[in-house]
């Protein structure tokens, strides 16, 4: 089940069915399967105090994933700023729909098994992004 939810801001405009099914389907071509997976759509405000609080890093970023996969069924919460995605958007000069899609997969794509902090994941996961992408 994937569920979608706001803390301090709207409910982003996304199909949500669309969009549960694109991301079943990503999954699936990793061989994995859906279990529970929440999202939650915050301001950059609260997405601090979410990095703060359960990381303790003290800086916005558009994406916090908690995993908590058992196996080849994917679990996890992922807390996304539209704030941050908005920026992101005008800086990387993409559409906001668009940019939305990415961190909406990126957090899946964790849950995966892929990385982007070591040497090379960057490009690993972009890759894996645009690959998603294509499939919306």
């Amino acid at each position: 089940m994937i569920t979608y939810n706001t803390d301090g801001t709207k409910m982003p405009n996304i199909r949500k069915r669309d969009t549960t099914a694109w991301i079943k389907a990503v999954v699936a071509s990793y061989g994995k399967r859906v279990g529970e997976i929440g999202y939650l759509f915050v301001n950059d405000e609260r997405i601090i105090e979410v990095n703060r609080e359960y990381l303790g890093h003290d800086y916005f970023t558009d994406i916090i994933t908690f995993d908590y996969c058992e196996g080849d069924t994917l679990n996890g919460d992922i807390v996304i700023s539209l704030d941050t995605v908005r920026s992101n958007a005008e800086l990387f000069g993409r559409p906001y729909d668009e940019e939305l899609h990415r961190v909406i997969i990126h957090g899946v794509l964790h849950l995966c098994g892929i990385n982007d902090k070591g040497p090379g994941e960057r490009e690993i996961m972009e890759a894996a992004e645009n690959k998603a992408l294509a499939m919306l």
